[in-house]
């Protein structure tokens, strides 16, 4: 069996927007994510104007904080680069990574919601001028439970097929991990939780859009 047919390089963008389910997926997906990134601006900058709860979390208070910004800058968007790679090659990974990014995010607004939370003792402010783009420009430090860097990188590590790719991403996923509480942006708890719902995002997407790998 060639590479391309192990991988589902069978079929490419051309191919794939002539089925009208992917179409539909792709465009209805691509609104969806539209209105979340508009909403997020307002979300974010309403839930750092409440007043939470700070936990008593053991992890953090034994780890010494440092800035680890530019390290944590530089996994997330290695990864997110080598998504986008993959994504042009293989459609069905772009329209499942969508759909799934998408639930991930209308539920982290759902326990953010929920849950409050006040910033850990000792946060050292995320350097990150991509990311804080979809805050509104600005630094918000109450998105606690659960992490968005963490829960992501682990999304994209369950949507990439290459065994290569997924042994990166699964280690970036756990250096940017590290590294979020090592600068105590987040939790320990914000961090362990994170992949079981990028997991149920992932599985959620995988169940209802079709496969178009063959």
């Amino acid at each position: 069996m060639s590479e391309n047919s192990e991988h589902g390089y069978k079929i490419n963008w051309r191919t794939a927007w002539q089925f009208r389910s992917f179409r539909r997926q792709t465009i209805s997906g691509s609104i969806a994510l539209i209105i979340l990134f508009s909403f997020f601006a307002f979300f974010f900058k309403a839930i750092e104007k409440r007043n939470g709860i700070i936990l008593n979390d053991w992890l953090l208070n034994w780890l010494s904080p440092h800035d680890v910004s530019i390290f944590i800058f530089i996994f997330v968007w290695a990864l997110t680069l080598l998504l986008i790679i993959r994504m042009v090659q293989q459609p069905n990974i772009f329209v499942v990574m969508l759909w799934a990014y998408v639930i991930l995010s209308v539920m982290r607004v759902a326990t953010l919601t929920v849950i409050a939370l006040n910033a850990p003792k000792g946060l050292i402010v995320l350097q990150d001028p991509l990311s804080n783009i979809f805050y509104g420009n600005s630094f918000v430090t109450k998105d606690l439970f659960y992490s968005g860097h963490t829960s992501t990188a682990f999304l994209m590590f369950l949507c990439l097929k290459k065994n290569n790719d997924k042994i990166f991403a699964i280690i970036a996923t756990l250096i940017i991990g590290v590294l979020l509480l090592v600068q105590h942006v987040h939790y320990t708890i914000d961090v362990v939780a994170a992949p079981f719902f990028a997991l149920f995002s992932y599985y959620v997407s995988k169940k209802f859009i079709h496969d178009y790998s063959y």
